[in-house]
């Protein structure tokens, strides 16, 4: 049981993938595959939220206070520099439209950024995107917090909803 779980948790930590691929993985019945061959773990509900948004926000920290030093000490090599500092301007506008957009809402908009489940929208990007805004560390990590149980919660829904669906036709 306790492999299951790591799997999740691991899978929650996985840039792009994050809570959005590990919630379905994690409830659903053992006999459905998903990607790689992984089948489903079939776990409880609220073990495996805990599980997954433990794992989608443990490189939370890490990539507020790390990334953006990474991507400027990169931007002027070699090899990397275009790629680093593409990534710095993207986020620079990106991060200015959002804060036009959101004025004060700022906090509420990185909420929802991170909590609806599309590609590109996890707390990586969300995080990444506090960090270039130069949000405080506590107001950026609970927006993410909240947004990854929000995605959770409507990645279960779906889960549930598709899979009971299945269920019914097989």
């Amino acid at each position: 049981m306790f492999i299951k779980y790591l799997i999740v948790f691991i899978i929650s930590m996985i840039p792009m993938i994050e809570l959005r691929g590990a919630v379905p993985v994690a409830l659903s019945p053992s006999d459905m595959t998903f990607f790689f061959g992984l089948q489903g773990m079939g776990l409880p509900v609220i073990p495996a939220y805990i599980t997954c948004i433990v794992g989608n926000m443990l490189p939370v920290p890490f990539i507020f206070f790390f990334a953006r030093k990474v991507l400027e000490w990169g931007a002027d090599k070699p090899v990397i520099g275009k790629f680093f500092t593409f990534c710095l301007e993207k986020g620079h506008k990106g991060g200015q439209k959002l804060h036009e957009k959101a004025g004060r809402g700022l906090f509420l908009a990185l909420l929802l950024f991170v909590g609806i489940p599309v590609p590109g929208t996890g707390a990586w990007t969300g995080t990444l995107a506090a960090s270039l805004l130069d949000m405080d560390f506590k107001s950026s990590v609970a927006a993410v917090l909240l947004g990854v149980i929000l995605a959770g919660v409507i990645m279960g829904l779906v889960s549930a909803g598709i899979f009971g669906a299945l269920g019914m036709v097989a």
